[in-house]
């Protein structure tokens, strides 16, 4: 489902405000639990799906139409590229209502059977710095039995990140939802194992236009008020490693061809897109070229939580430094997991003259790459993917690349 064309102007930060575990458990409890009352029978919400769902398709068709695909298979596999990856099965909704209906399902269950997680910011700035490494052809690694190892989550983040969508307009994440589901697709016929991607937006996110407030207004004057987390795009990835055994050059064509396929697909959303509102923002807005940053988000955070380079703890109340204490007041809300970077010894190496040891004063990300891995028991090399993951000493600071960003 493409993103919702919610073209807002944002609003100035508080920049004073400090995360602290407990508050943001509390937090993101209450926005899932409100969101999941909210969100049931919600018509203002599955009129904005049934819209998203007209645009994407019409996106698709006008792809497809100059495509060598048949013309008679032009439906079946836009219903297939939107709806079968994200986990439904054929026939395929009769309209655009019906889409909705049953994403808006899809969304209700998520949330009613997630485990909630909060991250910290420096997990948050890690996961985005890794997310900037990663290419398209990077996801296709992803395997469910290996990277995702808490089955159905919501993830909320520390503040949302506005993102600049496809044809110009903004929005911005709150929290990224997943299930697991099995892909349909056709031409040929084919099921995969695959992860149903959510990505939720801030009702009273930083980017507030006068056209979603009257919205939002509207909506609560009707009896149909909107969650606080609301419903964005969704996605399908597949987790099956698909592309663990290709090669660096068919990595390289695949990250083309979804780069050139997106590319077609700006171009014909600019022709239907209005003037998106412009705002500042000073935390590091992504501009989703293509279209994957939830995928690549996604991708990461799972992977480093894989690795160990994140920790799940419980919500106490924490500083940056990772110094934490039980809250007096207000104890920890036993049903949210946090998420925080772990532990890391130094990187060290050889200096060339004296033989003394450097220690880095920074940590950095490793991109994804390819290793020759020995199993003493097969007593053979074979070829694995490592990565992304965080080196250097853990209370360093990040050394970010120009693709680099953090969200303070």
């Amino acid at each position: 489902m493409g993103k919702a064309s919610r073209g807002k102007k944002q609003r100035s930060r508080d920049s004073s405000t400090t995360w602290k575990a407990t508050g943001a458990a509390r937090a993101a409890h209450r926005a899932r639990a409100d969101s999941l009352r909210l969100l049931r029978h919600n018509v203002w919400v599955r009129t904005m799906m049934a819209s998203n769902t007209v645009n994407r398709m019409a996106e698709l068709r006008t792809v497809l139409h100059h495509s060598n695909v048949p013309a008679e298979h032009h439906e079946n596999l836009a219903f297939a590229m939107m709806l079968g990856k994200q986990g439904r099965r054929p026939p395929w909704p009769s309209s655009p209502a019906e889409a909705a209906q049953w994403q808006l399902q899809q969304v209700v269950k998520l949330l009613d059977g997630a485990e909630v997680l909060i991250i910290s910011p420096a997990a948050h700035a890690a996961v985005m710095a890794a997310a900037a490494t990663l290419e398209p052809a990077d996801v296709g690694t992803l395997d469910k039995d290996r990277d995702i190892a808490i089955r159905t989550g919501l993830l909320v983040l520390p503040e949302p990140v506005v993102v600049e969508n496809r044809g110009g307009s903004l929005s911005d994440v709150r929290a990224f939802g997943w299930q697991l589901v099995t892909q349909h697709q056709v031409l040929p016929d084919a099921q995969y194992p695959g992860v149903q991607l959510t990505c939720f937006m801030d009702r009273d996110g930083p980017v507030q236009p006068q056209s979603w407030r009257l919205a939002v207004a509207q909506a609560r004057a009707s009896g149909s008020t909107l969650p606080p987390l609301v419903p964005d795009g969704i996605y399908g990835m597949r987790t099956d490693a698909a592309l663990t055994a290709e090669s660096n050059e068919q990595h390289a064509e695949i990250t083309e061809e979804h780069r050139r396929l997106n590319t077609v697909l700006n171009q014909v959303a600019e022709h239907r897109a209005l003037p998106a509102e412009e705002g500042q923002w000073d935390g590091g807005r992504i501009r989703d070229t293509y279209d994957d940053f939830a995928a690549r988000y996604a991708f990461a955070f799972w992977r480093l939580a894989a690795q160990g380079v994140t920790v799940l703890g419980a919500a106490h109340e924490a500083d940056e430094s990772g110094s934490s204490h039980q809250a007096q007041a207000q104890p920890a809300d036993p049903d949210v997991r946090v998420i925080r970077l772990a532990n890391q010894l130094p990187a060290q190496r050889s200096a060339a003259d004296d033989g003394a040891s450097r220690i880095y004063h920074h940590r950095w990300t490793v991109r994804m790459h390819k290793v020759r891995q020995w199993y003493p028991s097969a007593q053979e090399h074979r070829v694995i993917w490592r990565g992304p993951y965080i080196k250097g000493p853990a209370d360093a600071p990040f050394m970010l690349g120009e693709k680099a960003y953090i969200v303070t």
